[in-house]
């Protein structure tokens, strides 16, 4: 396999209950602190923590920072409406699992 294929399959996975500081965060999304600092106001991610120096950011605020990251560069997209879009996903993605538990109840 070509180095650029192993680059391809290259990546990190979190779980949920992963944490990650911020320091952590802005150097997996490539992001300075000032931009984790907007998306956070923003709602896009929630810290764990009062103040910065302590926050510590759940293993899923890597996927919403990246997804928030593609809404902007791809379809100019704000971090308010980043954050928007995020949440009716969430929802959307809520949504079609309970209809699914449903379909296969009903089924049995």
């Amino acid at each position: 396999m070509g180095n650029e294929m192993m680059k391809l399959l290259t990546g990190e996975l979190f779980e949920d209950d992963t944490e990650l500081t911020l320091g952590e965060l802005c150097r997996i999304c490539r992001l300075p602190a000032e931009r984790v600092f907007e998306l956070v106001e923003q709602g896009v991610v929630e810290p764990i923590g009062r103040e910065p120096t302590q926050w510590h950011f759940r293993g899923v605020s890597v996927r919403r920072v990246r997804c928030a990251q593609r809404l902007e560069e791809d379809l100019g997209v704000n971090a308010a409406g980043a954050a928007l879009a995020l949440d009716l996903l969430d929802e959307l993605r809520m949504l079609r699992a309970r209809l699914a538990r449903f379909e296969r109840d009903r089924a049995e």
